[in-house]
């Protein structure tokens, strides 16, 4: 795991989550903004999984809990596009908080990412 993209992969889900809220407190269903910054964050962690998932499988780092990390990476990737398309299903000024749990809970997902990343430990 890279400590920088982490952080970067935060700062994306923060902003997100942030903007996700304020349009629906202004009563705005989501729109392509929401559409690209859930892409954004997505690629992001997609880029992070891979990274990570070739250190664990090809490059020799073991961890304790190998089983759940890789979890939680499946997670990370899949719960972002999931909360986008129960967003704009039916598209209502709900949406923008719809998006926001899914990434505040993909973000929970990526810090415990962290947590789990204890080489050889």
């Amino acid at each position: 795991m890279i400590g920088t993209l982490v952080l970067v992969i935060t700062v994306a889900l923060s902003a997100t989550a942030l903007f996700g809220l304020v349009t629906t407190a202004m009563n705005r269903p989501p729109g392509q903004v929401h559409r690209a910054a859930v892409g954004i964050c997505t690629a992001l962690i997609v880029v992070q999984a891979a990274i990570a998932a070739y250190q664990v499988f090809a490059g020799g780092v073991s961890l304790p809990e190998q089983t759940t990390f890789l979890i939680y990476l499946a997670v990370a990737i899949c719960v972002p596009p999931i909360a986008l398309q129960f967003a704009t299903a039916e598209p209502s000024r709900w949406g923008g908080a719809v998006i926001a749990v899914g990434v505040l809970g993909t973000l929970v997902a990526v810090l415990r990412l962290q947590g789990l990343w204890v080489p050889g430990a």
